[in-house]
């Protein structure tokens, strides 16, 4: 397999094999495809992005989109040239240490050695509980983990204490490599930083070796699903789903967002064929699929069976957690890629509920937005997908285009006066530091909860601002745009504390700081040069750095023809600002 090859060259001669059932990668750059699902190992060892629906994409038209993409991967492979001779030297024992961004991916071509289809792979096995001797600094790293990573990474999941709170974590460390191996290299990262030691040659190799043993592991146990099917492995998919949701978080955190695009496809391909296992795809209703896999991961552990107290088991409360997080990046990938989300048939079910009941998915615990808010979003990520799908038919219907806009203007709406209803209590801010953040991390349960309707608040006017762009272009000017921005930056200046929080809320934040006004940008720069440290405030910067990009264009370009996708892509790769 040639490494370097680039889609630059000229087209395959007539004698090139091609695949036909491959990835749509694959096809459209003439390579030969392994058709490994959920990433096959061409684009694995390019660190490019590997396209597998089932269904052919909009942009194989054969005409303008097709050769976007194309142009497109011609720059993912030149982008990732570095990531490729990194893994020459590391196996040349000649690496450097790493600076953050320049980590490696679960798809980054490292070799594994293959199981034997068939074989009993105690990586991915349910029962897998195998006695792996901890050394003192692995124990140290997985307790640093749960105490003070995962908080500051999702300072809004507190999962109640009596449903087992995150004890399901440092079970699936213990009881899973693949798990345990996503968080070591996490932790190791975020220990180097409180020890002060983030510019230690030692360190960054220990993290390099950490990584690449995650990212090892991680592939070893996708071909064991690709050898035998999900059916077979429904606790190991949950288990490898919920790495890749983990160390998703961690390259967004320090600002590497090369494999985005990567992640989010193999975690959304390991969601689909989970709610498509036989036996739960004949229950149609997503929501029905959705409990039925929960069940099919139990049963639940037994506290006190005296008593008969139920907790979910860690499978159960992976596939949960997991599952809230994919479906919030995929509706804020589609904000950027002008799609509809992927995983849009199942909103209305898994966020909205059925016929008033409480919904499996709840956004709110995990991230602090209640799910209206991101179901209005994801709406109208839609209106946009159709709205440009129409220019370029030539059939755009502006009155069509108005009255959907209108019904989801109206519900936003509504859901802000109630919320804006509801008292507000100013609290004290503190400093944005990491080790601050940690330190009062226990006195904080009961003020990020009120906090929610605020932060819900603020995606909502966010959701609005969008809206406005989709359907009346960009103007900035607008009096209803400057009362949303201006309603943004209230809340996140005097309202919700502490500042750290902002790194829960950065697509809002982008959303306002791109359509802001100039005398506003001086505030907005310091509400991010107020997080230290930058290291671990990644997804703000980089929301910043594509803020300036508008500002020094503000006046230059076509600004018709601008929309907030068209900011969010001109950094180059899918930038999640989750």
């Amino acid at each position: 397999m040639d490494m370097d090859s680039d889609l630059s060259h000229s087209p395959p001669h007539r004698g090139t094999i091609r695949s036909f059932n491959g990835c749509w990668t694959c096809r459209l750059r003439r390579k030969k495809c392994d058709e490994r699902r959920p990433v096959c190992d061409t684009c694995a060892a390019l660190h490019i992005t590997c396209h597998y629906d089932q269904e052919k994409p909009e942009w194989m038209d054969g005409g303008v989109r097709q050769e976007e993409m194309a142009e497109r991967l011609k720059r993912e492979v030149r982008e990732t040239a570095h990531l490729r001779r990194g893994e020459r030297a590391v196996h040349e024992n000649r690496v450097s240490p790493p600076k953050p961004r320049d980590l490696a991916t679960p798809n980054d071509g490292i070799e594994s050695p293959r199981p034997q289809r068939g074989a009993d792979c105690t990586l991915i096995s349910k029962d897998a509980r195998e006695n792996i001797p901890f050394g003192r600094s692995d124990t140290v790293l997985l307790m640093f983990y749960l105490e003070h990573v995962l908080p500051f990474l999702f300072p809004f999941y507190r999962p109640s204490a009596l449903q087992g709170g995150r004890a399901w974590v440092l079970e699936m460390m213990i009881g899973s490599p693949v798990v345990r191996q996503a968080t070591l290299c996490q932790s190791s990262y975020f220990f180097s930083l409180a020890q002060g030691l983030s510019s230690c040659d030692a360190v960054w190799e220990t993290v390099l070796t950490q990584t690449r043993n995650a990212f090892g592991v991680l592939r070893q146990a996708l071909q064991v699903i690709d050898g035998s099917g999900v059916t077979e492995h429904i606790h190991g998919a949950v288990r490898i789903m919920a790495s890749i949701m983990q160390v998703q978080r961690f390259e967004i955190a320090i600002s590497s967002f090369n494999n985005c695009q990567a992640h989010l496809n193999a975690a959304l391909a390991l969601f689909k064929q989970l709610l498509d296992v036989p036996g739960v795809i004949e229950l149609g209703e997503s929501v029905s699929r959705f409990n039925a896999i929960i069940g099919l991961l139990g049963p639940s552990a037994w506290v006190l069976p005296s008593q008969c107290i139920q907790v979910p088991s860690a499978e159960q409360a992976a596939f949960r957690f997991s599952s809230t997080l994919l479906i919030f990046d995929d509706i804020i990938a589609s904000t950027v890629l002008q799609e509809q989300p992927r995983l849009y048939e199942y909103h209305r079910n898994l966020l909205g509920g059925i016929n008033g009941t409480e919904p499996p998915i709840d956004l709110e615990a995990a991230i602090g937005c209640q799910n209206w808010a991101l179901l209005q979003i994801s709406e109208i990520s839609t209106l946009d997908a159709w709205k440009q799908q129409c220019k370029r038919d030539g059939s755009l219907n502006v009155m069509e285009l108005v009255r959907r806009a209108t019904a989801i203007k109206d519900l936003l709406e509504a859901h802000l006066t109630r919320l804006e209803a509801e008292p507000t209590v100013i609290r004290e801010q503190n400093t944005g530091t990491l080790d601050a953040f940690m330190a009062d991390f226990t006195q904080q349960s009961e003020t990020l909860a009120n906090l929610c309707p605020m932060v819900t608040r603020v995606w909502a006017h966010a959701a609005l601002v969008y809206l406005f762009v989709v359907v009346s272009g960009w103007q900035p000017a607008s009096a209803d745009v400057r009362y949303h921005v201006s309603q943004i930056m209230e809340l996140l200046t005097r309202q919700i504390s502490p500042p750290s929080l902002l790194r829960t809320m950065v697509w809002p934040f982008c959303v306002a700081g791109c359509l802001a006004e100039p005398a506003q940008e001086v505030h907005l720069r310091g509400l991010v040069e107020a997080l230290k440290p930058s290291s671990v405030f990644g997804t703000v910067h980089k929301a910043l750095e594509i803020m300036e990009n508008v500002w020094r264009k503000r006046d230059f370009g076509d600004v018709t023809s601008r929309d907030l996708a068209t900011c969010f892509r001109s950094q180059g790769d899918l930038v999640l600002l989750v």
